[in-house]
């Protein structure tokens, strides 16, 4: 009984894993209300979600009855616990022994024939094009390419694909060779076409006004009854009503499927339509949001689940708690057993942070493989400083990762979302990502002690309200001037399409404030720059001073000693002038009886120096008395006129006689070259 009991267990978990492979459906509780509506038949549960265009497969089970006598049919109790999504129940013991070994053996070749079947399935995605006064709806697999939604829309509308404009993305504008795919798009989409160069005749004028009305503004005032609060957000008339919802459902945290709205006219009667189709009012409108009442204390189970069955396939909305459901971790995954449990990710009351990290990240990609998010290895401070303590344009978000291994969620979301190659990209360009492991109380307290140092107690004590189940989580940290702000908490139960609408979205309101901090950055340096400019042509000014006041200085000092050594020349050629003037002979009389010599000598002045000598006398007492009339011998050489002869030459010792000086000649002095 134990042994059949728990293989049937195992098929359910087969047959749950195939059909979100098959579905998309990444919402486990979801995806097990599906196969329970269905009495756990792959097929029939897949033909209920993939759309008919894809064909119907056929179910192995011969029929209903078969299958009521295997698992038995489900009770009211078991309805409604399906509508809130119940977890995998375990066969009675009465369709145990009802049922043969055999007729289960031979059901599971017919099942894993129809998986092989079903696997190749792709996903197909809904798409709602509206332009002018048309609308029309697409169906195409997700391997489709921009151009190929062009082209069926230029058989449906006779646009040529060249004047042709596809709007309504929302990564913003995206080529023709773009693969659906890549664009990571919920299942239904809304977009809208532009034909600028096509003028609009007078019969779609109606339409002309709705393309203007797509790119018109629309202040909506939504009040959340219960915070009594009301949120003015502006949209562009682009955007859908299920884009809104999903906004509403990051600020108030009131998940999509259990948002209840008043005020949307009765036109709106499709999530995917837009604002301006919608029949809002223009250019405000008034809305109310509150949170509808629990799905198990619904009078209408069925309608319920079929509301779970629309947002699964648009919206991809998450189960808040998995206990909620009565999912047992261990039961789902297989994990009952401690000794299937893995090496811790990591150690316990590591005394350097450096190195937990280190082995947090060799154990997450020895888990989940080579690709995921580049971990910084250190400190949630260091992080921090990497993150927000740069240069403006080189700022970035930091996304906290905490895991926690007791979680149901931690395989998923590491495996499918922390390792999916658009979430890997995107981190890694645009976040500084710090992890952490709170699976032991000692790390989780350690956690807890860091993020009260570095982001404040609130931060802390909304750490401690998550409960196990609620984990992992991924916090985004936005640093600002004066601190730094959590900008959104991302619990474990998500998608990896809601997963990057949150990153992009706080992306948004970070790059917001980086162009801020950009623009305060380039004006703070450009007034530093100003500032050090003057400081610098200031300093240049006063060496410029300074160099010349002491040029100037050294100038006047120059003078000065220049000055003192000509009056000291000046006192020294006066000194030799008259110790020359008085030891001159007398000049002799011309009476005197002696031979005199009359000597009349030019100046370089035009005056006439005339002196009578002895005959006798040397050149000596000649040159003597040259000198003591301010004309050294150094200095100037004294000339005959005619013929011109350099008396300077000659020999001071000789007579005025023999220099032939006699009786009287007339000299004049030169400057010596």
């Amino acid at each position: 009984m134990a042994s059949e009991s728990g293989d049937s267990n195992m098929d359910r978990e087969m047959i749950l894993a195939d059909f979100q492979a098959c579905t998309g459906i990444d919402n486990i509780a979801e995806a097990i209300t599906l196969l329970e509506l269905n009495n756990w038949d792959l097929v029939a549960a897949i033909n209920g979600v993939i759309p008919q265009e894809n064909g119907i497969l056929q179910s192995n089970f011969s029929n209903e009855a078969s299958q009521s006598s295997m698992f038995g049919p489900p009770s009211q109790s078991e309805t409604a616990d399906a509508a809130a999504g119940a977890t995998i129940p375990p066969p009675s013991s009465s369709s145990s022994s009802s049922s043969p070994p055999s007729s289960s053996a031979s059901a599971c070749p017919s099942i894993s024939s129809s998986r092989r079947i079903v696997e190749r399935q792709p996903r197909m995605l809904n798409f709602r094009v509206e332009y002018r006064q048309r609308t029309v709806e697409l169906v195409l697999e997700e391997g489709s390419t921009v151009g190929e939604i062009k082209q069926i829309l230029e058989s449906e509308l006779g646009v040529p694909v060249s004047k042709m404009q596809l709007k309504g993305w929302k990564s913003g504008d995206v080529s023709d060779s773009t693969v659906l795919r890549s664009l990571h798009l919920p299942k239904n989409n809304s977009l809208y076409v532009l034909t600028p160069e096509i003028a609009a005749t007078a019969s779609t004028s109606k339409n002309s006004a709705l393309q203007e009305s797509l790119n018109q503004n629309f202040l909506l005032v939504i009040s959340h009854r219960e915070a009594q609060r009301d949120y003015s957000l502006n949209f562009p008339g682009s955007r859908t009503i299920q884009e809104v919802k999903r906004n509403i459902s990051d600020l108030t945290n009131i998940p999509v499927r259990h948002q209840q709205w008043e005020g949307w006219p009765a036109s709106a009667t499709d999530d995917s339509m837009t604002l301006a189709v919608s029949g809002i009012s223009y250019p405000c409108h008034h809305l109310s949001v509150c949170r509808r009442s629990s799905p198990a204390n619904s009078q209408e189970p069925t309608e319920e689940c079929a509301d779970v069955h629309m947002v699964s396939d648009s919206e991809g909305d998450d189960f808040e708690d998995a206990s909620e459901f009565g999912v047992d971790d261990s039961e789902m995954f297989g994990m009952g057993s401690s000794t299937c449990r893995k090496s811790p990710m990591m150690p316990e009351n590591s005394e350097n942070e450096a190195d937990a990290l280190l082995h947090f990240t060799a154990e997450f990609s020895s888990r989940y493989g080579e690709a995921h998010p580049m971990f910084f290895i250190g400190s949630l401070e260091a992080a921090s400083q990497e993150a927000f303590y740069g240069k403006a344009r080189d700022r970035k978000l930091l996304a906290i990762y905490l895991h926690n291994d007791d979680s149901v969620l931690s395989n998923v979301f590491c495996s499918q979302m922390m390792c999916a190659d658009s979430i890997v990209s995107y981190l890694s360009q645009n976040f500084i990502t710090w992890a952490w492991d709170v699976t032991k109380e000692a790390n989780k307290a350690r956690l807890l002690t860091m993020c009260t140092r570095h982001f404040g107690s609130v931060v802390t004590q909304t750490i401690r309200t998550y409960k196990t189940d609620q984990f992992p989580l991924l916090l985004i940290v936005m640093g600002k001037r004066t601190s730094n702000e959590v900008l959104n908490v991302i619990q474990g139960n998500t998608t990896v399409d809601e997963l990057m609408m949150r990153l992009m979205g706080a992306m948004e309101i970070f790059t917001a404030q980086q162009q801020e901090d950009i623009k305060d950055e380039d004006e703070r340096e450009a007034r530093e720059t100003v500032k050090r400019e003057q400081d610098e042509a200031y300093r240049v000014s006063l060496e410029a001073d300074r160099k010349k006041r002491e040029a100037q200085e050294r100038e006047e000092a120059e003078q000065v000693r220049l000055e003192q050594m000509r009056k000291e020349q000046e006192e020294e050629k006066e000194a030799i002038r008259l110790s020359l003037e008085q030891a001159l002979p007398p000049e002799p009389d011309e009476d005197s009886g002696e031979q005199i010599s009359k000597l009349r000598i030019r100046t370089p002045s035009g005056e006439f120096l005339e002196r009578r000598f002895l005959g006798s006398c040397k050149l000596q007492v000649l040159f003597d008395f040259v000198a003591s009339k301010g004309y050294p011998f150094e200095e100037f050489k004294l000339l005959t006129t005619f013929p011109r002869r350099n008396i300077t030459q000659l020999d001071p010792g000789s007579s005025l006689l023999e220099a032939k000086l006699f009786p009287q000649e007339t000299l004049f002095l030169e400057a010596k070259e």
